[in-house]
């Protein structure tokens, strides 16, 4: 049973450090809401994207669509930050708790992590990478960053999914 509890403990810990690192994030886009802007700007608008490629038609360049899609992001960020806060709050709060019990909390991370893989996998490297081809710009590619946190909510998702260990 102590296994059990270490691995309940660690799978609240985890998902605590991803509400972190979404605080941050958020804290970051709105006390320097320019620098990421610029960001979305720049790929949006493919200005940095190989001379001569046949997908400038996709390039949007309007100020008013920017900001919306600055703003549209930082309201997910917003919402996964709070769904992680709730989810590793819940999962603190239950890892003492009957398999039943700590399995309701599990799914309000499992739906929390999934906000946060979306977030990366369809925003940054769908949408920005592929659509927009942020992958040619050498300045303004956010792909690299995008498939790290991808890959560390994906661990920390894996560990969170992970089956309790059994009494033998």
């Amino acid at each position: 049973m102590r296994q059990a509890m270490v691995l309940r403990v660690s799978k609240a810990v985890l998902v605590l450090a991803i509400a972190l690192f979404y605080t941050i994030l958020v804290l970051n886009n709105i006390t320097d809401y320019g620098s990421n802007y610029e960001f979305v700007r720049h790929v949006l608008m493919m200005d940095s994207t190989f001379p001569g490629n046949h997908g400038m038609w996709r390039a949007v360049n309007s100020p008013r669509a920017h900001t919306v899609f600055y703003i549209g992001i930082i309201a997910w960020e917003s919402v996964t930050m709070l769904l992680c806060w709730w989810a590793g709050v819940r999962l603190l709060n239950s890892y003492r708790a009957d398999t039943a019990q700590f399995a309701a909390a599990l799914n309000s991370t499992v739906i929390a992590l999934t906000t946060s893989l979306l977030m990366w996998l369809v925003a940054f490297l769908d949408v920005g990478g592929e659509w927009f081809l942020m992958w040619q710009s050498k300045m303004w590619n956010g792909q690299e960053a995008a498939f790290r946190m991808f890959t560390v909510v994906g661990v920390v998702f894996l560990i969170v999914v992970q089956r309790e260990p059994t009494a033998d």
